[in-house]
This record gives structure tokens, C-alpha cells and sequence, in this order.
């Protein structure tokens, strides 16, 4: 049984200012952020992962980074480029309110219901049917060099990756892909799998050991 821990990313400014940060995109993270990271690697601390990859994005890299050095087991680290956030194209730094008015319809899909999401209409932006194939081949890559019985594995990754690249895996329909809603940051996933192929959701979402409030900019 191989165990796959799935991490997102620590707040970012962007992320607090309600922005679009995407694959190219990117802002630095909070200060309270590290203080999240820290509370999130403690909980991990005892955990003994076989390797660990990561989104090569700056915010999921330090994300990462910052993780293992509170983990008694540091594993290797991997920067994995199939773990990159979606691309968003000309969304990309724009707040979210100025994309829902100017193209109420797509951030609707994007938002809400994926399988309605036409990328050609976004200059630059990537299909989910991308995001997913990528993730799960990262992932299945993962898994293939260093899955085994009681193996733990941990991704560190962006929230529209994890929920859509995650349903893949799972897979859940893309049209309900975001019937559960989104992820928070610093939020830990896990899955499980036997054979690399089929994986099973163990938890989702957790964020039990912030000390933080929560609010919606936290979640996407």
C-alpha cells in the first residue's frame, strides 16, 4: 500500500488580494505563512516519506522546503513540473472580480463546473483535461519508482492541480469535480493505492492542526 500525502501551497499575498496567480503567476508568501508551514510539518513530523516532490512554482518549492526541515525523516525532493498550478493564460494576476466581469461565463465554469470551461476562450489558458493527464503522470511516475507496502509519499502542489488532478485519480467525473469545493492552503489530501492505477480517498481538506481563522481567501 502506497500512501499519498497531497499538500498545498502556504498563503500567498496574491492569494490574500483575491488575484489569479496561475502557472506563471506567482507572489511570495505571507509571513503568517511560515508560522502555518511550521504547524503543518509538525504534524507530518513522524511521518517517514519515502521521497518528496513538489511543483517547481516558487510558492509550492519553499512550501516544500520549509516542510521537511521540520520532519524527523527529510526525504529527497523532487521539483516535478506536472505538479504546476493551472495555467490561466490572461487571467494570470488579474483579481477575481475583473475576470468574472469580463467573462462571467468561464469563470463560472472554472469555478463551478469544469466540464464547461472552454480554454480557447482565455488567450494562454490550459484545458483541465491537460492539468489532469499531467498530474496523473507525475503521480504515477511517483509511484512507479518508489511505491511499495507501507511507502508514504508527499506532493506539495497548487489548489486547482490538487482538485481537478486529484479527481482524476479518484475518478470522479469532471463535471463533479468541484462539487466539494476547494482546498485551503497549507491543507493536507491523502490517497492510497495498491497498483499505481486505482487510488482511494482517505482524507481531504484537512486543517485541523492551524491554529489560524479561516476565511474564504484561503480556499480555492
Amino acid at each position: 500500500m502506497t500512501k499519498l500525502y497531497f499538500i498545498r501551497h502556504g498563503k500567498t499575498e496574491w492569494n490574500q488580494a483575491g488575484r489569479f496567480q496561475g502557472a506563471n503567476g506567482d507572489s511570495p508568501l505571507l509571513a503568517t505563512s511560515y508560522d502555518q508551514i511550521e504547524q503543518l510539518g509538525k504534524h507530518l513530523k513522524a511521518i517517514k516519506f519515502t521521497h518528496a516532490f513538489a511543483s517547481p512554482i516558487t510558492r509550492a518549492k519553499i512550501t516544500a522546503e520549509e516542510t521537511i526541515k521540520y520532519l524527523d525523516f527529510k526525504p529527497a525532493l523532487t521539483l516535478q513540473p506536472g505538479l504546476g498550478e493551472f495555467g490561466m493564460g490572461i487571467w494570470e494576476g488579474m483579481e477575481f472580480h475583473a475576470v468574472m466581469a469580463q467573462w462571467p461565463a468561464m469563470y463560472d465554469a472554472y469555478r463551478h463546473h469544469p466540464d464547461q470551461f472552454d480554454a480557447s476562450q482565455i488567450e494562454g489558458a490550459e484545458t483541465f483535461a491537460n492539468v489532469q493527464l499531467r498530474f496523473r503522470q507525475a503521480v504515477e511516475a511517483a509511484v512507479s519508482q518508489y511505491g511499495g507496502a507501507d511507502v508514504n509519499l508527499v506532493f506539495f502542489s497548487h489548489g486547482m492541480a490538487l482538485t481537478a488532478g486529484m479527481a482524476g485519480l479518484l475518478e470522479i467525473p469532471l463535471a463533479q469535480s468541484r462539487a466539494r469545493g476547494g482546498l485551503g492552503n497549507t491543507s493536507t489530501s491523502i490517497l492510497e493505492t495498491t497498483d499505481g492505477i486505482h487510488y482511494t480517498e482517505l482524507i481531504r481538506n484537512d486543517i485541523s492542526y492551524l491554529t489560524s481563522a479561516n476565511d474564504a481567501s484561503n480556499t480555492i
